[in-house]
């Protein structure tokens, strides 16, 4: 295993912690921990693209290894601020059905994706991430990233301070994430029809295996008749 499958290994090693201090709230600032730890594993999604294209160490491995990683740091991102709460019960995504709304259409669109490419693996084919799913990726991780120290701030720094003051603030802050929630998600469809247009060539069949099939249908006649 090269460098940058390595790192992209990392990414994966990473989760299980940011989940963890995501949701111990017995431990002071665990939120603002969690978020670190979630940038950290998103920086490395750069890293190692960067080291593989600049040392030539690009594989066939390394390319279904980082959309996999990408998809399920991204995932546990999403679950976290739409399950999770802050103090009194609020939710992190606010309004909650706008959450749950744009997580299942971008979870949708990452799982036909991965069908997609599940396909072309079994015609021998590799298709790797494009320009648009990365700037899809980028969106991505900041809106999550806000969501997540918006929690912590809303956990832990907050109750501090002036509550009419926070009172004023938080609904702004709310709206301008939620715009960007809302944004990433168009992104997330347009980036996912763009991937499937350009490489609707896979659910084209091989002309052997159609002419193989037409043999295999028509025997299955010819028993038919006999």
């Amino acid at each position: 295993m090269n460098t940058p499958n390595k790192i992209t290994l990392s990414r994966l090693l990473l989760i299980p912690l940011v989940v963890f201090f995501y949701l111990a709230d017995f431990i002071p600032y665990s939120k603002l921990v969690a978020t670190i730890i979630f940038i950290g594993a998103c920086l490395t999604d750069f890293l190692d693209g960067h080291i593989a294209r600049k040392y030539n160490q690009v594989t066939t491995l390394g390319k279904f290894f980082d959309t996999i990683a990408d998809k399920v740091l991204i995932m546990t991102g999403l679950l976290l601020i739409c399950a999770g709460q802050v103090i009194g019960g609020a939710p992190v995504v606010y309004p909650s059905w706008l959450g749950i709304v744009c997580v299942v259409i971008i979870l949708a669109r990452e799982f036909i994706v991965s069908a997609l490419r599940q396909i072309a693996a079994s015609k021998g084919t590799v298709l790797a991430a494009d320009m648009g799913g990365k700037i899809k990726a980028t969106a991505q991780y900041v809106v999550v990233s806000l969501y997540m120290f918006l929690a912590f701030f809303e956990q832990s720094i907050a109750p501090a301070l002036d509550a009419g003051a926070m009172n004023k603030a938080l609904p702004i802050i709310r709206f301008i994430l939620m715009i960007l929630l809302a944004f990433t998600t168009f992104l997330t469809i347009y980036s996912g029809a763009s991937y499937l247009i350009r490489n609707r060539h896979v659910f084209k069949e091989d002309k052997e295996e159609e002419a193989i099939a037409k043999e295999i249908v028509e025997e299955e006649q010819e028993n038919k008749d006999k």
